[in-house]
């Protein structure tokens, strides 16, 4: 009898860690119109923060159609349209971890509606206006990131050219949803700084903390499945450019100390499309490549969109 005392009481200690460890790597702080403008204070982001801040101003300034439309599990998901024509291709954009569309994509808005594009900004589950409980690091917004297509689809009856831009765990969304049988309407990818798997950069970001792999990683993952419905190791960018053969550019900081611009390279050098291209700017951190260097990102990513739309 004392030995199952034992066991239930070691049962639910796990349970309590694998409920802690769900809260602080999954959950997302209450997110207001301010936190869109909270930057980390480092020598990486700090020159650049007065010009980020008047960015995201001038982005939240442009008038949008708002859109609404129920992910696959039945959560509520809301979006920005920014709309040119009918007959324009659509950029999709999907923000990153704990951020917001835009702030990730306070540049790239601009540059979208500028370009003649239908611009949709995503809020991903549980961020911004959209429903949920926890971001899971791309395994479920990979299938949010189909729904949105889908729409896109049946909005334009099946017409649109579509371009998904995708930044940090966005762009491993985006990444990950092509092995989702994507129609082919999807006829680009722009993946900025994304990972190469959500257990991969769980486990860099332990790394990078100090704290040991186990049993933190094994109560993170064991909080993902019990709490959150969710399996960390259920998906991978790099499974996914195995077969993807959907034109993608990838793009990387050389100096991005979240998500190695190694992970940028392997998942180019996995992706099986013939028509792929990797640009990487030196001296860039985390999301910052736009920053460093306007003009080859968006040479690049000009003319790419150029080449997928032709």
């Amino acid at each position: 009898m004392i030995a199952v005392y034992i066991f239930l009481s070691l049962l639910v200690l796990v349970m309590i860690a694998a409920y802690v460890c769900y809260r602080l790597a999954f959950s997302v702080p209450k997110q207001s119109r301010e936190s869109l403008f909270l930057m980390p204070d480092t020598e990486q982001y700090t020159p650049y923060a007065a010009l980020t801040s008047q960015m995201i101003r001038d982005a939240l300034a442009i008038p949008y159609e708002p859109i609404s439309i129920t992910s696959y599990d039945g959560l509520p998901l809301y979006g920005k349209c920014y709309l040119a024509s009918p007959e324009a291709p659509w950029l999709i954009m999907f923000h990153g971890y704990r951020s917001g569309a835009e702030r990730d994509f306070s540049g790239g808005l601009p540059f979208g509606i500028e370009s003649g594009f239908n611009v949709l900004l995503v809020d991903q589950r549980a961020h911004g206006k959209s429903g949920g409980r926890c971001l899971t690091f791309g395994i479920k917004e990979r299938h949010d990131c189909l729904s949105w297509v889908e729409y896109v689809c049946v909005r334009t009856k099946n017409t649109a050219k579509i371009v998904l831009y995708g930044m940090s765990m966005g762009a491993a969304t985006v990444l990950m949803a092509t092995a989702l049988a994507l129609p082919p309407n999807v006829v680009g990818i722009v993946a900025d700084c994304g990972y190469t798997s959500p257990s991969a950069i769980v486990k860099k970001v332990l790394r990078d903390r100090h704290l040991p792999m186990f049993p933190t990683y094994a109560l993170l993952r064991l909080g993902g499945m019990l709490y959150g419905g969710f399996d960390l190791e259920a998906a991978s960018a790099v499974s996914a450019m195995n077969q993807c053969d959907v034109p993608i550019l990838f793009i990387h900081g050389e100096d991005d100390r979240f998500v190695p611009c190694d992970m940028g390279r392997e998942n180019y050098s996995h992706c099986h499309s013939p028509e792929k291209e990797l640009l990487t700017i030196p001296n860039a951190g985390h999301g910052m490549s736009y920053m460093v260097d306007k003009t080859r990102y968006l040479d690049a990513v000009s003319s790419f969109l150029g080449k997928v739309l032709a």
